[in-house]
């Protein structure tokens, strides 16, 4: 009996690992950062959350929901790019998405180089954070505006209107959003943008583009690593300019809350999203 447990429990993850639709993205490696081993997916016990690291190569699954209204958002979980905050600030991200008819993309990109445990060794870094992300943040970008190309040179595959096209990123995955949004050519464009907690300290100094799309921030007063000014900062550049943009900073939240359930109104972020993107026809609502 176990033993037929055992080929039941094997033969679902089989099904579900053969279900996933994954695209690999086009990449290159130009800084010389060297990668050792395969990138690993295991639950942080010092976050609390499941997690991938060491990734090498940039891929992306994606959530088709039963009826598409052809908006696409493509996800960049956060983890001080040492770490990818896979399931609260990507899966569950995709899967609230695809309710509302979106289709959704989660994004692996680039992160640096670890070991056994990069949430581990990111948690010990302390300043050197830094001069160890530098080099890989420009190719974590390029994964960025890779995947939309990739989504928009295959719109009519999975139902998506190549105009209504986003990309959504929390913290590192935040600062990847902001890249990808300041380094955007006509083919790799967002078409809205959605930075939650960006961590715009690695980005540096920047200026918004004159064509700069919609774009609504997320973040919390009390965030601990105090990204809270960065995204009024950004918000106001957004706002000089004329832009679409929206922010919500809510008092309490604290970072990395993602698809957390805390009690707190920061917990409903995710339908001020769809609200805004509803109210600024980026996406549709659909009849029940």
């Amino acid at each position: 009996m176990k033993k037929f447990i055992a080929l039941f429990i094997f033969m679902q993850l089989s099904i579900l690992a053969q279900s996933q639709e994954i695209i690999m993205l086009p990449h290159e490696n130009s800084s010389g950062t060297l990668w050792e081993g395969k990138e690993k997916e295991y639950f942080s016990d010092i976050w609390q959350t499941q997690v991938v690291t060491n990734v090498s190569v940039p891929t992306m699954e994606v959530f088709r929901p039963e009826n598409p209204n052809g908006t696409a958002v493509i996800i960049a979980p956060g983890g001080g790019l040492f770490a990818l905050s896979i399931n609260s600030e990507g899966k569950e991200v995709a899967q609230w998405l695809n309710k509302k008819g979106i289709t959704a993309f989660v994004l692996k990109y680039r992160l640096v180089p670890t070991g056994t445990d990069g949430v581990k060794e990111v948690s010990e870094i302390g300043e050197r954070i830094g001069e160890k992300v530098s080099p890989v943040l420009p190719l974590s970008i390029a994964d960025g505006l890779a995947a939309i190309a990739e989504v928009r040179t295959n719109a009519q595959k999975y139902g998506i209107d190549t105009k209504k096209i986003g990309f959504m990123g929390f913290s590192a995955g935040g600062a990847v959003t902001m890249g990808v949004t300041l380094n955007y050519t006509a083919e790799n464009r967002p078409d809205f943008i959605v930075p939650v907690y960006p961590w715009m300290g690695v980005i540096g100094a920047y200026v918004a583009p004159t064509d700069a799309p919609p774009m609504l921030v997320v973040c919390a007063s009390d965030d601990p690593l105090l990204l809270a000014p960065a995204s009024i900062d950004l918000y106001s550049a957004w706002l000089e300019l004329g832009k679409v943009v929206e922010l919500h900073m809510y008092a309490k939240g604290g970072h990395g809350f993602g698809m957390k359930t805390q009690g707190l109104p920061s917990d409903q972020w995710i339908q001020r999203f769809y609200d805004w993107s509803v109210s600024e026809g980026i996406t549709t609502v659909q009849k029940p």
